[in-house]
């Protein structure tokens, strides 16, 4: 497959070419008319997409790769599947197993490794506890809570409320 973007108008000319006209660019788009055609054939020569055979626009080579279809005429590679073959690569895809993350390393001096702290307290800690702790404002203890907390190193932050209290945040 080509690394070239094509258009949807552009995919769907090549397409049909190549499916209905023998390569020969005889259809458009009911939207791109007059000057629009004739940008479209120029971009689509410029990425030389297309050929010129003397009477007719054709898909060229490089057309038929953009959109991942085998070329006219070329040699399709032999359907001969090697069991032997297949039987080891089965046997190692089931042996495989992904790397091990290595756990995210937290500094025992940091800001971020006291406001864990407070977090396992059995009582936790309201967001006003933390910023006088760390001197973070609100939205910095909210987006750490949600960032490095929650995405980055998998912890579960839950929260209580009681009535006419501050919300408590502990992890679970």
């Amino acid at each position: 497959m080509s690394n070239i973007r094509l258009s949807p108008a552009k995919q769907a000319i090549l397409a049909h070419a190549i499916h209905n006209a023998e390569g020969r660019i005889e259809w458009f788009p009911h939207n791109i008319k007059g000057g629009a055609r004739r940008k479209v054939i120029d971009s689509l020569f410029n990425h030389a997409l297309i050929t010129y055979d003397g009477k007719d626009w054709c898909v060229a080579a490089e057309g038929y790769d953009a959109l991942g279809m085998p070329r006219p005429g070329a040699k399709q590679p032999p359907s001969e599947i090697d069991a032997e073959l297949e039987q080891d690569v089965a046997a190692a895809e089931a042996n495989w197993t992904p790397p091990a993350k290595a756990a995210p390393r937290i500094r025992e001096n940091s800001k971020q490794a006291e406001v864990i702290r407070m977090l396992q307290r059995p009582e936790g800690a309201t967001i006003r506890q933390i910023c006088e702790a760390t001197g973070w404002q609100q939205h910095t203890v909210r987006g750490t809570f949600a960032g490095a907390f929650k995405k980055k190193l998998g912890l579960t932050i839950t929260s209580t409320k009681e009535q006419g209290e501050e919300r408590v945040y502990r992890i679970a």
